[in-house]
């Protein structure tokens, strides 16, 4: 696996590597879709379902070419190198884009949205408008769908897990998303924010107790191996989105552009759908995997999180914001 520092995309920007072929000799615009998860992920396939899609209806003059298992980076520098212009395609979750602009870790705050319906209305929030016309203002890339990454659950190694108090004192990987730390820490835990992509080996090492993640996830990285308990405890919600660099994106023709969303609206129906199908059926194949799943009362896990996490970050999300996505 190769990981790419932002210098190194720079590099590869200067040596032509990331250019898009366009030019009197190039009739096609290439287009580098940089992705962190594996490639057997539903993300990723909806990536290359939009590839295709746009391919050929543009009759090979729009080329997307994906690059899973975070080829081009970890998340952070990948979405570094689509706001510099280096990059033009990535997709993260909202508390990771939030580096960018604080306010919208909101749209992954732990126990917010209801569902995957709840979670889609986000994207014709007025809030959510106002916050992405910000972000290309600011940061020169552009949100250009809400898809539904899953409801995310703990797993923990050795140790059976219930309730928050049975986590008190463990090292739960998260995130490096402030909003995702001081959720483990109102259950009691110590959050040790690590990269993905070194994720599974630090479970692997005991350098970290537990972690927590949708089912999809927990399956395509093959912590089943490393983590002995599943906890259903559907503490967030996750919206990934896919983002392109804003002035890539207004120097394509308005046509191109309707072309892309289009691709991009189909493939993310179809990767919403095929999420919410494997989540329903991958409990039993993680308990087949030799997994002890435990659901457990979901209140106990819900009340100290929402007892303190609103409160904290509501100067940034802005008063009353969490309570107007909780009710739309």
């Amino acid at each position: 696996m190769t990981k790419l520092s932002r210098r190194s995309v720079t590099a590869g920007l200067a040596a032509g590597v990331f250019l898009p072929a366009i030019g009197a000799r190039a009739q096609a615009t290439t287009i580098r879709w940089g992705e962190s998860l594996a490639a057997n992920h539903p993300q990723v396939i909806m990536a290359e379902r939009i590839a295709k899609e746009v391919k050929e209806k543009s009759g090979g003059r729009l080329d997307i070419q994906v690059f899973p298992t975070s080829q081009l980076g970890t998340g952070k520098e990948m979405m570094d190198a689509v706001s510099a212009g280096v990059l033009q395609l990535t997709t993260e979750g909202a508390g990771a884009i939030s580096v960018f602009l604080p306010q919208l870790s909101v749209f992954e705050a732990p126990y917010l949205w209801r569902d995957a319906a709840h979670l889609a209305k986000a994207q014709s929030s007025p809030l959510f408008g106002k916050i992405n016309e910000e972000l290309a203002a600011k940061r020169g890339m552009r949100l250009i769908a809400v898809t539904y990454y899953g409801k995310r659950h703990l797993t923990t190694g050795a140790k059976p897990v219930r309730t928050p108090a049975d986590v008190a004192g463990l090292k739960l990987r998260v995130p490096p998303v402030d909003v995702f730390r001081a959720m483990v820490e109102a259950w009691g835990a110590q959050a040790t924010p690590i990269a993905f992509p070194e994720l599974y080996l630090a479970l692997s090492q005991g350098a970290v107790d537990g972690q927590e993640n949708p089912l999809p996830t927990i399956q395509s990285g093959k912590f089943y191996e490393v983590q002995k308990n599943l906890v259903l405890t559907q503490h967030v919600i996750t919206p990934r989105m896919p983002m392109i660099n804003e002035a890539f994106w207004k120097g394509l023709p308005a046509a191109d552009r309707d072309m892309i969303r289009a691709a991009i609206d189909s493939a993310a129906a179809w990767q919403d759908k095929e999420l919410l199908a494997q989540e329903a059926s991958l409990v039993g194949t993680l308990k087949a995997a030799g997994m002890n799943v435990v659901e457990p009362d979901i209140e106990l896990w819900r009340k100290p999180v929402l007892d303190s996490v609103p409160k904290r970050f509501e100067e940034r999300w802005g008063k009353g914001t969490f309570d107007t996505l909780a009710n739309l």
